[in-house]
């Protein structure tokens, strides 16, 4: 949440602060969507069954895959100068990734041995 209501409410002067050249509105509140819904939905989640819990680490998992993939991508075509920002942003995906596919594995196999 502390990106998503900057990137959402003004996404100009957000990403401006961290190194971005040009910025699209539209893109940077779809993104700022995906941020909230995640968020969101992990914080109305936290108490719910396990298959519940599993499939949100299913979204988290592909997810967070997608962000990394396509931010690596955008740095390898040096998309808008590769900011600072960005190398932090696929260290943050990657992080969580590698986070949420290790407890997308423990719980898979807790279900099975179950």
């Amino acid at each position: 949440m502390l990106f998503a209501v900057p990137l959402f409410v003004a996404p100009t002067w957000f990403l401006s602060l961290v190194g971005w050249k040009s910025v699209d509105p539209y893109t940077a509140r779809i993104a700022a969507a995906a941020l909230f819904g995640v968020g969101i939905e992990s914080w109305l989640g936290r108490n719910a069954s396990a298959d519940a819990f599993l499939a949100m680490l299913n979204l988290k998992v592909i997810w967070s895959l997608a962000c990394t993939v396509g931010i690596a991508a955008s740095l390898v075509q040096d998309a808008q100068g590769r900011p600072l920002a960005a190398w932090g942003f696929l260290a943050i995906f990657g992080g969580f990734h590698a986070v949420w596919l290790f407890h997308r594995i423990k719980l898979g196999q807790a279900m099975r041995a179950t």
